[in-house]
């Protein structure tokens, strides 16, 4: 695969460079310091691949991305950046891949393998799901060895802290998350309830409630085999819940 490499510090350019050179079926055609420069240049190489950082003078990483997904064919985009504020604009622009400096082989391997495994109907869902709308996020986002996960909240079925940290248990695994769990009570009221002081379920998908022999009371959630239970003080209003769905 062609590799273009965008970055406005030639030492992160050639560190990047290095990475791609010790790698077999992989070819920097071109580098560039700013987002002018990339889209320029991947019109008249058409790279299969762009490492990218975001933030770089005049254009940066973000609108370009935004241009070179209306090339046809697009390349595969991965940022590499410092800041990882950016991961839902990042993806909203079709990138595929996230990494945060400095950006590690393993990392930089694990998101390159995953190109092949990224079709266009996939890139489409991307660039019309992630990001804002009137109910809140789409997707939360993630960290995760040095790269940024997006996770849908519709794969979410249950939140659950453990004293600073928040756990987001979904249909692919969980993911430690950096908000807090009356954040997400907030932003997803009506999505999802609280039956606990340390969790919030998916509201489509409780299954239902049971009983164990001591008389706590947990929920059964689709796709999740974690039972969280239900306190005392919520079991009532759950209930309540239950009838009108």
């Amino acid at each position: 695969m062609n590799v273009l490499i965008v970055d406005d510090e030639p030492l992160a350019r050639d560190r990047l460079q290095r990475m791609i050179t010790s790698l077999p079926d992989y070819h920097v055609v071109a580098m560039a310091d700013n987002g002018q420069q990339a889209v320029q240049c991947a019109r008249q190489l058409s790279p299969d691949v762009v490492l990218m950082d975001v933030r770089m003078p005049g254009m940066d990483g973000i609108a370009a991305a935004q241009h070179l997904a209306e090339l046809e064919p697009p390349p595969a985009v991965i940022f590499c950046t410092a800041y990882e504020d950016y991961a839902i604009e990042a993806f909203s622009s079709q990138a595929i891949g996230y990494l945060l400096k400095p950006v590690k082989q393993a990392d930089l391997d694990a998101a390159l393998n995953r190109i092949g495994r990224v079709n266009k109907a996939q890139l489409n869902s991307l660039q019309d799901n992630v990001g804002l709308n009137e109910n809140g996020r789409t997707h939360l986002a993630a960290k995760n060895r040095g790269e940024i996960d997006l996770i849908p909240i519709s794969d979410v079925r249950l939140f659950q802290a453990d004293h600073k940290y928040v756990t987001a248990y979904h249909t692919e695994g969980e993911a430690l998350l950096d908000d807090t769990l009356k954040e997400l009570e907030i932003e997803f009221e009506g999505r999802f309830v609280r039956i606990h002081r340390n969790a919030l379920v998916s509201v489509l998908h409780i299954k239902g409630l049971e009983r164990d022999a001591d008389g706590h009371c947990f929920v059964r959630l689709k796709d999740l085999d974690i039972k969280p239970q239900v306190s005392r003080r919520h079991i009532t209003p759950v209930r309540r819940l239950l009838e009108k769905i």
